[in-house]
């Protein structure tokens, strides 16, 4: 009896998970995947229909832009006819109008040009639009819903097929099961079991997290919780690329099982239902009709414009300019210096030793600095793993210009180049020129580097005598006045969002100015590594020195160093500042045995 009832307990169980694990996940995985099909959809019908409002946008306003200089070329042609019949064929005057006659022509000859590439691409466009984009966009997404329709049927009927108890293999256990139970004499079972075979439950075993061993890591391990800092972000990082990169594997190894014997696993029926719904998506992912259409679309536009432009150039040759209409930008006039006297932007200095140049100082601090309209200073960041030059304005809004290289290796906004960055700014100053005309931004005043804003090359790392959260901290010394410092350091390599909170540490304690606390002297931010230099104390932590040296003190040292701890903390209150971690470990020891607060 108790062998068939295993028996069809395990029968359902097995039932019971091919419905729940397989069948069930694989529902739950096809509605997942329906509502990210649509939201493609939607994205790409949006998409599309943006990019034809763009180029349709892009007509009018190069329509218009084609106007203007049509009018322009008219008054000069006008201008230019008047003067010569009046003035003869000689004359500075007749020279002038002819040069911006000559200008106003070839800008027109341009914007023609533009004009009817940009109409002949609207065109091809705007019938692909019509009859190919969105017609293959909603083809596309109509095979991707019948394939889920599909799909949804056979896992609709594996779950029937699941739970269906009537089939035979559960009539015969039934069958079996009802001769075991005709043939039970219940007085011959179970005499004298129960006292015999009676046990004592055993206890159960506890695991749990031994707090010792997060004693001395400073709170910065806490039982049962997981750490994630700067010393684990890295292994993380690598698990996670580990993983993205598995199943960036598994999908290619399935697309290429699915390319091979798609069409025998499907006519073999072996296939489960969430492998097929992969199988099919990955399919229809590789060869959508819709890419392939859309990428057709690109080359007919392409091939298009190819075919007008030779066309043109056969049939009516190029046009050379007119003599005397060089417009080059190198011919453009040198600029005056006109800077007010009170600005500080003149002489014969670097780029680094301007005091509006701000070195890697982060976006962050930028905005903090830049208040008035027109307020500027110049800063180094990272792109792409290369090291940009940025001008960074305020100008109704925080605006950053990325410095642009000429081929020759001058350096330009949008007007003229110059060799070095320095003279490109100090250009931009003393002109009074927008930097770009979109933007408008105008520099009106450069913003100085603040007093605590140290150059790297004044400190002297000396040796490492520790570790902080982002980086090694070490015993260094400044070159104006000989004074040995503590110096925390930021890995270059840690992300963004980590550096940010290293300079935030350093913008708190800026604020602070107590014996008690652990003065800031200054952060180097001119180049990498960005550092914080701050006062160094040579007793160590108080931790330390009480385990080693607490025979040796008496009541009166103690209190000492309490009230020393108290005074700190009652100044950080006065300043509304909230330690959260008052401890032996975070408390400094000086020289004279007086106790300081160290923020972080």
């Amino acid at each position: 009896m108790m062998e068939e009832l295993e028996n069809t307990a395990k029968l359902i169980r097995q039932n019971a998970d091919t419905v729940e694990i397989k069948a069930l996940d694989a529902l739950n995985s096809l509605y997942a995947e329906k509502r990210k099909i649509r939201k493609a959809y939607q994205e790409e019908h949006v998409r599309i229909v943006q990019q034809f409002t763009h180029l349709s946008d892009d007509v009018i306003r190069k329509k218009t832009e084609y106007q203007k200089y049509l009018e322009l070329y008219k008054l000069m042609r006008c201008k230019f006819e008047e003067i010569y019949i009046k003035g003869g064929r000689g004359g500075r005057k007749l020279d002038e109008v002819r040069d911006k006659y000559q200008k106003a022509c070839r800008k027109l000859h341009l914007t023609h040009n533009e004009y009817v590439l940009l109409l002949c691409e609207a065109v091809e466009f705007e019938k692909d639009f019509r009859t190919v984009l969105l017609p293959g966009l909603l083809e596309h997404q109509q095979s991707l819903q019948e394939a889920f329709i599909l799909t949804w049927k056979q896992i609709l009927s594996e779950i029937a097929s699941n739970s269906d108890l009537t089939s035979e293999k559960f009539r015969e256990c039934h069958r079996r099961i009802c001769l075991n139970i005709d043939s039970i004499k219940p007085v011959d079972e179970y005499k004298d079991f129960t006292e015999k075979y009676k046990t004592t439950p055993t206890e159960p075993v506890k695991f749990t997290f031994d707090e010792s061993l997060v004693e001395e890591s400073a709170g910065k391990l806490l039982p049962n919780q997981l750490t994630v800092d700067n010393l684990t972000v890295e292994w993380l990082r690598n698990k996670l690329t580990e993983l993205e990169t598995s199943i960036k594997e598994n999908q290619e190894k399935r697309t290429s099982l699915t390319n091979g014997h798609n069409s025998d696993t499907l006519a073999n029926g072996k296939t489960t239902p969430i492998n097929e719904i992969n199988n099919r998506l990955s399919l229809n992912l590789e060869t959508s009709r819709k890419d392939i259409n859309e990428l057709k679309c690109q080359e007919r536009k392409m091939l298009k414009q190819t075919e007008l432009i030779r066309t043109a150039l056969n049939e009516l040759g190029c046009e050379e300019a007119p003599s005397g209409c060089d417009i080059s930008i190198d011919n453009q006039p040198a600029f005056i210096d006109n800077s007010p006297e009170e600005v500080s932007i003149t002489g014969n200095k670097c780029l680094v030793d301007e005091e509006w140049f701000h070195g890697v100082l982060p976006r962050e601090e930028v905005v903090r600095l830049l208040t008035v309209d027109g307020d500027f200073l110049v800063r180094e960041t990272t792109l792409n793993d290369e090291c940009q030059t940025v001008l960074s304005v305020c100008w109704g809004s925080h605006k950053h210009f990325i410095v642009q290289t000429t081929p020759e290796g001058q350096f330009r906004f949008e007007g003229p180049a110059f060799p070095t960055i320095r003279d490109l700014i100090i250009y931009q100053f003393n002109s009074g020129l927008p930097v770009t005309q979109r933007s408008g931004a105008i520099l009106h005043k450069p913003i100085p580097r603040e007093r605590w804003e140290l150059n790297n090359d004044d400190v002297i790392l000396l040796d490492k005598i520790g570790r902080g959260n982002f980086g090694d901290v070490y015993r260094a010394q400044l070159k104006n006045s000989n004074e040995v410092v503590a110096v925390k350091t930021c890995r270059v390599t840690l992300p963004e969002e980590h550096k940010k909170k290293f300079l935030q540490e350093g913008r708190i304690l800026k604020q602070y100015d107590h014996p008690n606390i652990v003065k800031l002297i200054g952060i180097c931010v001119q180049k990498q590594p960005i550092m914080i230099v701050m006062e160094l104390v040579p007793g160590g932590s108080l931790l330390t020195f009480l385990r080693k040296k607490s025979n040796s003190l008496g009541e009166g040292q103690l209190m000492k160093m309490c009230l020393d701890a108290a005074a700190g903390m009652r100044y950080l209150e006065s300043k509304n500042c909230i330690h959260r971690d008052l401890a032996a470990r975070n408390c400094l020891v000086g020289k004279r045995k007086n106790i300081l607060f160290q923020m972080a």
